[in-house]
């Protein structure tokens, strides 16, 4: 067991491995909830004593309920947590201060779930290996959902998720040092929605300084107007029974806006004339409020307003095939279905035949899949990079593209599949269905390139291969040489002329 001093009071961690020491569920702010619910995060209380920090802290409201996490009760009020795992000498010795001069690199990783689902605990985050790796690593809650992005009329904040980030990052710039990190050099991480929240962090003045460099995982594209998140607003109330107003939303428990959000979202899935909300409802993301969110992040990099922050992105060849295969995305399946899709999100004229053109033995629902991934995932994380390099920044793109056989089929470069490779978590029974079954000595061998890629990323700001310039954009290729399938239906070779079909598309995507 080791104790470190945190400012607010000492906790009790475990030891991880032999070298790795982990403290898990840290409170970083105040429960969120009675007075404080719908507020900027507030300071967490002190404490006498040693705190048992062990076991992970609740997670926030939701309905989910993902392999190997914890689900949500509720009653759990105290989510603001945080967790982490540091390199440390084998038992007896006790790090409660760290050798003067041995500060790491910190990493600090913001999960996904489309800003209405997940949490820290999820197995694929485990931070063992990147620890054992140099790094000091860091996961955390945050309010999701309605609690979290929710528009609350009046004087509440909107995205008190990302406040709620800003929060965790000033805990760990004021004690990061306990646990052998480095508050000068630290790199905000997040996959999906995480990434999408690690991009409008950038262009924060609130997150400003908070951290030096970023690597933003499949990052999703929309940002929310104040106009679209307020008509959210009313359809949630209106299925949770409530008025509109911030009393009513106050009324109403953390438990009933969950379940009214899942109405809403179930309505517009059997609708298939409801619009672009009906192919994969996502009613939360980041409000452009002018306030806490001054600009989309497209916007603000193309201003130079992140050009002070290294990037790191990455997105997987095949992002949409995992959500039709855990059937969250609707099934378009003729060329009628198709064309709608592409009216409902006013995809430019061509772009669709251009994919067709691209892939012309696939059947229409992967021709469907291919344009969605590139719609919300991957031209959305080329022109970050783009972006970004051309104001001045230093940006660094990579792809993910490993696959596999396994025990029940062809398992794809897939939304999400990138992560327990770049954590180093491979083994996880309840990963299996990413990964596709035991991982092979190939896949070790990618997840250790990986790992390598983000610690010296998160240590110099180079993660092995050159950066993005204006006139060429060069992605490093993750995949193994043991994947005993074909090509995907979007072989890389095309990405060039694929990207070409997008000239005319704008972003951020603004739903609905």
């Amino acid at each position: 067991m080791d104790i470190f001093r945190t400012r607010n009071g000492s906790v009790l961690g475990f030891r991880a491995a032999a070298d790795v020491a982990a403290v898990l569920g840290i409170p970083y702010a105040a429960p969120p909830f009675g007075a404080n619910r719908f507020r900027e995060p507030l300071p967490a209380a002190a404490w006498t004593g040693v705190r048992d920090c062990t076991e992970f802290g609740p997670v926030a409201p939701q309905s989910a309920q993902l392999p190997g996490a914890p689900v949500w009760s509720p009653g759990d009020e105290d989510i603001l947590t945080v967790n982490v795992w540091t390199p440390s000498v084998p038992p007896p010795v006790t790090p409660s201060v760290p050798p003067e001069g041995r500060r790491l690199p910190v990493l600090v990783w913001i999960h996904g779930g489309a800003h209405t689902f997940g949490s820290s605990a999820q197995p694929d985050f485990d931070g063992t290996e990147l620890a054992r790796a140099g790094l000091v690593v860091v996961t955390l809650n945050h309010r999701i959902g309605f609690e979290g992005f929710g528009h609350v009329p009046g004087a509440a904040p909107d995205n008190r998720g990302l406040l709620d980030q800003v929060a965790a990052l000033r805990w760990v710039r004021e004690n990061i040092t306990v646990f052998g990190g480095d508050p000068d050099n630290v790199t905000v991480a997040g996959q999906s929605s995480g990434a999408a929240s690690v991009a409008c962090l950038m262009v924060m003045d609130r997150a400003r300084g908070l951290f030096h460099r970023a690597i933003a995982h499949s990052a999703a594209s929309p940002c929310y107007t104040l106009d679209i998140a307020a008509a959210t607003t009313r359809e949630v109330a209106a299925a949770a029974g409530c008025p509109a107003t911030a009393e009513g939303l106050a009324s109403a428990t953390p438990q009933a806006l969950v379940r009214a959000s899942d109405q809403v979202v179930d309505a517009y899935r059997r609708n298939p004339a409801s619009g672009s909300r009906h192919y994969d409802p996502s009613l939360y993301a980041p409000v452009l409020d002018g306030d806490v969110l001054p600009t989309d992040p497209l916007t603000g990099m193309a201003a130079g307003a992140t050009r002070g922050v290294d990037l790191l992105v990455c997105h997987t060849t095949e992002e949409y095939w995992l959500l039709d295969a855990v059937g969250s995305c609707a099934k378009i399946t003729t060329d009628e279905q198709l064309a709608l899709f592409a009216e409902d999100f006013g995809l430019p004229d061509g772009l669709v035949a251009g994919y067709r053109e691209a892939m012309p033995d696939a059947p229409v629902l992967d021709v469907y899949l291919a344009v969605f991934g590139d719609l919300l995932f991957g031209e959305y994380t080329h022109r970050l990079a783009e972006l970004h390099a051309e104001a001045g920044g230093r940006a660094f793109l990579s792809r993910f593209d490993r696959r596999r056989t396994g025990p029940h089929g062809v398992v794809r470069a897939w939304h999400c599949a990138d992560i327990p490779f770049a954590f180093g978590n491979l083994d996880s029974e309840h990963l299996a269905f990413l990964i596709g079954g035991a991982p092979t000595s190939a896949d070790r061998e990618l997840a250790r390139r990986m790992m390598r890629a983000w610690v010296d990323f998160a240590t110099t700001g180079n993660p092995g291969w050159p950066a993005v310039d204006r006139f060429t954009t060069r992605a490093a290729l993750w995949s193994t040489d043991d994947a005993g399938v074909a090509a995907p239906p979007t072989d890389v070779r095309s990405v060039a002329d694929l990207r070409a079909l997008w000239a005319k598309a704008g972003f951020p995507v603004l739903r609905p």
